[in-house]
């Protein structure tokens, strides 16, 4: 076993003390220099031996604890968590971390090419065509003759401050109000669910998550060791009676939601699910992570408001990113959390990356005290309003009324279900033969079941190939139901959670 003696911290480094001692310690259990329940050596003792103070091991631990690698046996000391290992070790490919990306489809244990010919349902991605390329071009490259060098330095941990200032003023629209204080910039949703995993989740915490939920959000709690309860959705939110049964039962430290067009379902809740999940929450003293998916795609609910905006009571620790109708690739997005848990989210940041881009943050500050942010989401909006009429009529025109679907009322997908004792798995086999992607129901349940469920996105699909897609893959489901459906082509459009 390596002796502690040889842990090296430069303090000439500009990198904080007690992020360098973290890393050290991470790569010596990675390494397998460090095996399960071994003692970390006392917080005085340790930075005796390292010649630094007690706060930058305390630190240190504390990442460490908080990304599951140590936990603390009180009167004992602080040891390698045997959890971690086995799950480092052991580690096999999860159904959990089944993902759908932009190019590919995974499904089973394999992933698909999405090759040019291929109407790609399958995708949340938005079509490259729409990413305001120009526009940002020109920010970007004020921004570069503006800072010079300056762009590329290492940000403050919790974001550029001028673009978190913007952020206070651009939430104030949705109805959100918080200081800058509260904002922490993230690179991507995706990022900030991790983060927000590692600074409030232990090794056996519950989790609970809606059925079916976002599989990126899944994996991410997956990674901390936490136990997931899955509550059943209805067609107006989460079912509150179940809901109230299972957080007296299991006492979760956090509840992950999508309260507006719901990926994947695209169902939204209705104001009365959303005033009583805050009002059961506060009484039972629970977190929510709010994701705020697409809320600005909003075509036809006059009650899309953010659950953080009814937020009375800091509860809700909101999430959202700029990605999903921006530029994918440029990750950037923020939460808003409550004081309360400013500092931890702060190291866990830290931790992860640093701090996102700050030439991209820069960017984007100047792009959203523009107003060209504004002008692109109502372009954007105008463009998903014409696919979502376009996939409204294609379904009513083509479907066969023996497939349920929910029609949402914005976001970008469509959630299906098969006659009983249909697979969606095949289903997405036989449509991948003719050149259609889609996403399997079963990549978004714990469990993995595959019930019939499957979800279309118009997010890279433009009008011509929505109406050609949604022709073939009917044929394809009324072919798979070997001519038992009727003939009539009205879908059931109508509740199917």
């Amino acid at each position: 076993m390596k002796s502690f003696k040889d842990i090296v911290i430069d303090k000439d480094k500009d990198q904080h003390l007690y992020i360098q001692l973290y890393k050290e310690i991470k790569n010596m259990i990675l390494r397998g220099q460090l095996g399960e329940e071994d003692r970390l050596p006392p917080v005085r003792k340790m930075a005796n031996l390292l010649a630094v103070n007690n706060i930058t091991v305390v630190k240190a631990y504390e990442i460490l604890e908080q990304e599951g690698l140590v936990y603390k046996k009180i009167g004992s000391g602080t040891f390698i968590s045997k959890e971690y290992i086995k799950d480092f070790i052991d580690r096999r490919p999860s159904q959990l971390y089944k993902e759908i990306e932009y190019q590919t489809v995974t499904v089973g244990q394999s992933r698909v090419k999405i090759d040019e010919n291929m109407i790609n349902f399958a995708s949340g991605t938005p079509s490259a065509e729409l990413f305001p390329i120009d526009e940002f071009k020109e920010v970007l490259n004020e921004v570069l003759d503006r800072d010079k060098g300056f762009a590329f330095d290492y940000q403050e941990g919790k974001g550029y401050y001028p673009l978190r200032q913007i952020l206070v003023e651009y939430i104030k629209h949705y109805g959100i109000y918080a200081d800058a204080e509260n904002i922490q910039v993230i690179s991507g949703a995706q990022q900030g669910i991790d983060i927000i995993s590692k600074a409030l989740l232990n090794y056996g915490d519950y989790v609970f998550v809606e059925s079916p939920s976002y599989t990126g959000a899944m994996a991410a709690f997956h990674s901390r060791g936490a136990r997931m309860i899955d509550i059943p959705l209805q067609q107006d939110g989460l079912d509150l009676k179940t809901l109230e049964k299972k957080i007296r039962l299991y006492h979760p430290k956090l509840i992950y939601l999508m309260p507006n067009f719901q990926n994947p379902t695209g169902i939204s809740y209705s104001m009365e699910k959303k005033e009583g999940l805050l009002k059961l929450c506060k009484e039972e003293g629970v977190y929510i992570v709010e994701d705020d998916y697409l809320s600005e795609l909003n075509f036809n609910d006059e009650n899309n408001i953010t659950l953080k905006a009814l937020d009375l009571h800091q509860q809700v620790i909101y999430v959202k990113s700029f990605s999903k109708i921006f530029m994918p690739g440029l990750r950037l997005g923020f939460l808003v959390i409550p004081s309360i848990f400013n500092e931890n989210l702060l190291i866990a940041k830290h931790a992860t990356d640093i701090s996102t881009s700050g030439l991209l943050q820069r960017a984007f500050e100047l792009y959203l005290r523009r107003g060209i942010w504004q002008q692109h989401l109502l372009y954007m909006e105008g463009k998903y309003q014409e696919r979502f009429k376009t996939m409204v009529k294609a379904i009513e025109k083509y479907l066969s009324k023996d497939v349920g679907v929910n029609i949402p009322s914005g976001g970008v997908n469509f959630w299906f279900k098969l006659p009983k004792g249909f697979s969606a798995i095949e289903l997405h086999s036989r449509a991948e033969t003719e050149n259609i992607a889609l996403a399997p129901g079963s990549l978004f349940f714990i469990n993995n079941k595959d019930d019939g469920y499957f979800r279309l996105s118009i997010a890279s699909v433009n009008q011509s190939q929505i109406e050609a897609g949604i022709k073939r893959l009917s044929r394809i489901i009324d072919e798979y139901l070997d001519n038992q459906a009727p003939k009539r082509k009205e879908p059931i459009i109508k509740p199917i959670l």
